[in-house]
């Protein structure tokens, strides 16, 4: 008997929540059915990768979020101007809060591309993934109470690119998000918020550890970024891609996603897409979006959702 499709564990906890979940009042008022401590596990050797088949996943949009998000970059200006509108809506969110300025979501990214004042104005999200991912702060202190802020901080991806490579046994290749002390500054604090890292016979496997999960629209994305960092890290490292374990906390579909959840259970998974590196950059810091190509991916129709901000 075949095993079954990669994807159908996305379909089963899809189809999990949607009929057991608990119904609860959310953040975003918009309503959810959640379960909690959820987990998916994704064989990524020669090449393999989780991209969902019931619906076209834009994995170089992923890409190209998760690459801003490996300088550092904590404005959306950059990713606009690429045509990746993944974060415009929480600075448009508060854009109009504060001016009261109802402008159209379109106008408000051309204006974030054209303008950089009004982009240094409105368009920083706060010091979210890729600040804490590369640039940690770090204080010193000056004695009598007083602090300073160091000019660089903990560039954590470098220092995990380090340990892989020179004590690939270690239990603490970690990549972390969750700053305690800057949340409140963040448009969002981090949703994937925790990654490790485990070298076993020559292949490297990582865990992501979600504590927020739209499954719907986050998670595929998520589970493509993931996989993603696997297959950059072992390039780096001279390792094989081994395994991604995805593991959620609060995981819910939003009341408001029916027609999709529907009609993507509704679809069978089929297809085995593959991801190829077409260059080895000198550092993790240096791929570009046309270094990544994905073969044999032939997935079913688009299906939308609105996004809860």
């Amino acid at each position: 008997m075949a095993e079954p499709h990669y994807e159908q564990q996305y379909l089963d906890l899809m189809h999990r929540i949607w009929t057991a979940g608990d119904e609860r009042v959310d953040r975003t008022g918009v309503g959810t059915r959640s379960v909690f401590g959820t987990s998916l596990r994704f064989d990524l050797s020669d090449g393999r990768v989780p991209l969902l088949t019931t619906k076209r996943v834009f994995w170089k949009t992923a890409t190209r979020e998760f690459l801003w998000f490996l300088t550092g970059d904590t404005n959306i200006r950059a990713l606009c101007a690429q045509g990746v509108e993944i974060w415009t809506d929480w600075p448009l969110a508060r854009y109009i809060r504060e001016t009261g300025d109802r402008i159209e979501r379109a106008a408000f990214s051309r204006r974030i591309v054209e303008d950089a004042a009004f982009a240094a104005r409105w368009g920083d999200l706060g010091p979210v993934y890729g600040k804490q991912w590369v640039d940690w702060p770090v204080y010193e202190p000056l004695g009598e109470g007083l602090f300073r802020q160091r000019t660089h901080g903990v560039n954590q991806v470098a220092d995990l690119v380090h340990a892989l490579r020179t004590n690939p046994g270690s239990r603490r290749h970690i990549v972390e998000g969750w700053n305690v002390a800057e949340l409140d500054t963040m448009a969002l604090p981090p949703c994937h918020k925790t990654y490790q890292f485990h070298v076993a016979d020559g292949r490297l496997s990582g865990v992501l550890y979600q504590r927020s999960c739209d499954v719907a629209l986050g998670l595929p994305f998520n589970l493509w970024g993931a996989a993603l960092f696997i297959h950059m890290l072992a390039q780096q490292c001279d390792l094989h891609p081994g395994e991604l374990v995805w593991m959620g906390g609060d995981t819910h579909l939003y009341l408001n996603h029916t027609d999709l959840v529907e009609a993507q259970l509704a679809r069978h998974p089929a297809g085995d897409p593959r991801i190829a590196i077409r260059h080895r950059p000198d550092t993790i810091f240096d791929y570009a979006i046309d270094d990544i190509a994905v073969h044999d991916y032939h997935p079913q129709g688009h299906l939308a959702a609105p996004v809860a901000v």
